[in-house]
């Protein structure tokens, strides 16, 4: 089992008897009926369906805690607040961190985190022993093939589903509206999806953000992030089969279990 401390992330408290009817009209996942210490995984996402901020969402006693990129916060903040109107909720960044658990049973303290099982668990707080930094877990996240959604996408210019968010139980396609409901459900509904987030395999260091693959001499995909010998690429689906190369080198995609045999 290995702990390590997420510095990337941060924490908002969304208070008051609004709290929980004003997030489940925004976000992709289901808030209203979020237990206290239940998490789960979503999004908001601009009026055309868009994504702009990943979130993991924590049910609490009187509202709800929200798990966010560190970097976007503030701007998180500022979108709930135009967002807010009359509701009558508190928005407060807290200073307690983020603590993910892998590599074995989920800990006491920790909660499965609900995307995928082999990612561990996650918990927030002001004290947790770690024995590892957070680079082990970014590096066994990308051996699971799971994107990061901050780090792999483009704000404002990529669909939840091209990011897995439909397989990575990010989206409630069940529940009331929310924003950018009606291009993500027509997305779904009618299969028009084109690109989705996959792992690619390959020699050496990873290829600079936003190399292209190719598939012979044809645009196949665009490479986010990753590190030796692996990365995540936003790859057309119809373009999967045959010889896949990076600036020159040879790659393969990997489909880890949790992903379909897509195709486009």
């Amino acid at each position: 089992m290995s702990i390590a401390r997420l510095d990337s992330r941060a924490l908002i408290r969304v208070s008051g008897p609004d709290a929980r009817p004003f997030l489940h009209n925004l976000l992709t996942q289901d808030v209203e009926t979020l237990a206290p210490g239940e998490l789960r995984f979503g999004a908001l996402l601009s009026p055309p369906g868009r994504l702009l901020f990943d979130l993991f969402i924590w049910g609490e006693e009187g509202g709800l805690v929200l798990d966010v990129a560190a970097e976007r916060r503030d701007a998180l903040v500022q979108r709930l607040a135009m967002y807010r109107l009359r509701s009558n909720i508190e928005i407060m960044p807290l200073a307690d961190a983020v603590f993910v658990a892998w590599g074995a049973d989920v800990p006491e303290g920790f909660v499965p985190d609900p995307r995928l099982a082999d990612l561990g668990g996650r918990r927030w707080g002001d004290e947790c022993e770690t024995d590892a930094a957070e680079a082990d877990w970014q590096a066994h996240r990308l051996a699971l093939g799971v994107p990061d959604p901050t780090a792999d996408t483009l704000a404002d210019k990529t669909y939840p589903i091209e990011a897995d968010f439909d397989l990575l139980n990010g989206i409630d396609f069940h529940k009331g509206c929310f924003i950018g409901q009606e291009t993500t459900s027509r997305m779904k509904r009618r299969g028009t999806i084109k690109n989705r987030m996959m792992a690619i395999a390959f020699d050496g260091p990873a290829p600079a953000r936003g190399a292209e693959v190719l598939n012979g001499e044809l645009r196949a995909g665009e490479v986010m992030t990753g590190a030796d010998g692996r990365a995540i690429a936003l790859m057309r689906l119809d373009r999967l089969d045959g010889d896949l190369t990076v600036d020159g080198r040879p790659v393969r995609v990997e489909r880890p279990a949790w992903l379909p045999d897509l195709q486009g």
